[in-house]
């Protein structure tokens, strides 16, 4: 409510059950992102609260998605989470994947395309954070140019509490800092 108060209207939440715990705690105006691991028995969870998901990872989980939103009559903004870091527990699609899903967007009739979100190689070297942002930042780009037909393509979702700054040397639009914001998670 602080942050509320202080006129932060946008929150991004990563866990299903804690947003369906927040959202009819907090005013109306609030809008909220769903910015973590999303898996398809969860959709109910996320999705009638949402404006938009930042963490399409899967094929599967787009179609999930696309399928729900248009029984509901709905439809949801989402990213295409870029795998990006070197980590290999880290979820995503790889760069032909998104090429594949863009280029088949009519399909998805419950969805739309609004960019990428990727997470850098959780690092202190900046050389590598930096290698990771230009390779989204650099897909981005062709993205947009290569699918001008994709209306409100301009979402660039990178950077954590310990890497916006750099982030934002790298294009980025929305960036994740809860933790510099709200510390750390206490479980």
């Amino acid at each position: 409510m602080e942050a509320y108060a202080a006129g932060q209207r946008l929150f991004g939440e990563n866990r299903p059950q804690e947003l369906a715990a927040k959202v009819p705690l907090m005013p109306a105006d609030v809008r909220w992102h769903f910015i973590g691991h999303l898996q398809t028995n969860k959709l109910k969870m996320v999705l009638p609260y949402v404006s938009m998901v930042q963490s399409i990872d899967s094929v599967h989980l787009l179609e999930a998605v696309d399928q729900w939103c248009c029984r509901e009559g709905k439809v949801m903004d989402v990213l295409l989470e870029l795998h990006l870091g070197a980590e290999e527990t880290k979820h995503g699609l790889s760069e032909e994947e998104i090429r594949a899903i863009l280029s088949e967007s009519s399909r998805f009739a419950g969805v739309r395309f609004r960019g990428l979100m990727g997470m850098a190689t959780h690092t202190e070297n900046e050389s590598l954070i930096r290698a990771d942002f230009g390779r989204i930042q650099a897909l981005m780009q062709d993205l947009q140019a290569g699918f001008p037909g994709l209306d409100g393509f301009d979402q660039l979702s990178i950077g954590m509490s310990e890497d916006w700054t750099l982030a934002l040397d790298y294009g980025a639009t929305l960036i994740r800092i809860g933790t510099a914001i709200f510390g750390e998670r206490e479980y």
